[in-house]
This record gives structure tokens, C-alpha cells and sequence, in this order.
């Protein structure tokens, strides 16, 4: 199988930065640090409330990056028209709701269907690679293909819940459920990545399932990142994931 491609989310660098108002920690250097410990790529979502992640960012990491830059974004016009500004590697669709703490679970592409094609279309006329963050069922990822959208990143965090949690059970439905679905929209023609709560363990764990091609971990890294530092954290995350695909 191919290498697992690791991406590191630099959201919560930011996070911590808006706690006090001011320039530190800086996310773009952070994202500079993730790629020399071993990042193939760096996400980062523009919320609308620009909770963590500023305008201002995005336009660093746009003109700076030597790695393929992630814009993760709602499928609003004010977003897909900076997408379209600044051009990033890939533009991933996630559900987005102000009073979240975090993305809860995956885009409703089903019921959406009408209004995202023609997000979509912009978004592959401006040259992005298009991903859809979705739950791993057969309707969701079915309608991925419909749309026209070259990839998927299942979301991972009900699993990763059930397995912090100790629900064996739920952890082994869940698990089974992301095994078939990356299967399934591999057998479409659609690339499978994955992302959501995902640790050194899970990380292992998931890496055997051979349809995935991409982890987008953020929270963790950077949480780790306050004990042993982040290009620690990253190096042995690559670690954990290499492991994982040599065990399958």
C-alpha cells in the first residue's frame, strides 16, 4: 500500500492566539514547523466567525507554503469567492453552525445536493480539489460522486468518541462502518481521507484500512505539541501512522 499522506490542521494554534488579542503563536509558522517534521500538507478552516483561523492567515499560508494547502470552508459565496481569490490545493466542504465548538459531523450533501453543485463547479473551475467532509454511508458518498467531487474525508469522531469513552461496542460498529464506507467510495473512483478527533492510537489503528490515503489531524497535534513540542508531536504521529499501514 502507499504511504499514508499525513495533513496537520493549525487551527488551534490559532485558537490560542485569539485568546489574548495579539500575533502569538503564530499558525503560519506553525504550519512552516509542521511540514520540516514531516506535514505532506496543511489545512486550516476560514469559520465565519474567524474564531481561530483570521483572512489574514489565509493569505500567509496561500503565498507561503512549499506543501499543498487545505482550505477548509463552509459552502457560503463569501468563502467560495476567496477560494477562488486565492486558489489553494484543495477546498474541503464541511458543515458549519456558530454555536458548535467544533465541526459535529459530516456535511449533509443529500439535502444540499441543489445548492452545492454550484459551489462545487466554482470551486473546480478555479482549479481546487474538491473534498467533501462526509459520514461514511453509502448515500452521502454516493451523492459525493453525483456532484462531481474528486474526494471524501470521512468523519472519524463519533469512533474516536466511542473508543476515548470505553464503548467497545459502538467503537466496533463505528470502526466497521468508516471500513466499509472508505471501501465503497474507493470502489467509485473517489479518493477516501479522514479526519476528526484522531490520536496516536486511533491514528494506528485506522492507518490499516487501506482505501485511506489522507489524515487531516489538528486538536490533538496541538495539545501534544504543549508537553513534548510540535515537531515532536507530528514525528511521532508519522510514526503511529506508518505502523498502522505496515500492520495491515
Amino acid at each position: 500500500m502507499d504511504r499514508l499522506r499525513l495533513g496537520v490542521n493549525i487551527d488551534h494554534v490559532a485558537t490560542v492566539r485569539n485568546a489574548r488579542g495579539g500575533a502569538l503563536p503564530d499558525p503560519v509558522r506553525a504550519a512552516h514547523l509542521a511540514i520540516a517534521a514531516g506535514a505532506d500538507g496543511i489545512t486550516a478552516h476560514l469559520r465565519e466567525d474567524r474564531r481561530h483561523i483570521r483572512d489574514a492567515d489565509m493569505e500567509r499560508l496561500a503565498t507561503e507554503l512549499t506543501k499543498p494547502l487545505n482550505f477548509e470552508m463552509a459552502a457560503t459565496d463569501e468563502m467560495i469567492a476567496l477560494a477562488e481569490r486565492l486558489r489553494p490545493h484543495a477546498a474541503c466542504l464541511v458543515p458549519e453552525k456558530r454555536e458548535e465548538r467544533t465541526t459535529e459531523g459530516g456535511l449533509d450533501v443529500v439535502g444540499q445536493q441543489a445548492a452545492l453543485a454550484p459551489q462545487i463547479a466554482r470551486l473546480k473551475a478555479a482549479g481546487c480539489r474538491v473534498s467533501l467532509f462526509i459520514e461514511a454511508d453509502e448515500a452521502p458518498i454516493a451523492m459525493a460522486r453525483t456532484l462531481g467531487a474528486p474526494v471524501v474525508e470521512l468523519h472519524t469522531g463519533t469512533w474516536c468518541h466511542a473508543v476515548a469513552d470505553g464503548h467497545h461496542d459502538k467503537a466496533h460498529t463505528e470502526f466497521e462502518r468508516l471500513a466499509r464506507g472508505a471501501a465503497y467510495a474507493a470502489s467509485l473512483g473517489i479518493e477516501v481521507h479522514a479526519g476528526h478527533g484522531l490520536d496516536y492510537d486511533t491514528a494506528r489503528t485506522l492507518a490499516a484500512v487501506p482505501e485511506f490515503v489522507e489524515f487531516n489531524i489538528g486538536h490533538f497535534l496541538v495539545g501534544e505539541a504543549i508537553f513534548v513540542g510540535f515537531e515532536a508531536a507530528i514525528a511521532t504521529m508519522r510514526v503511529a501512522m506508518d505502523e498502522g499501514r505496515a500492520s495491515a
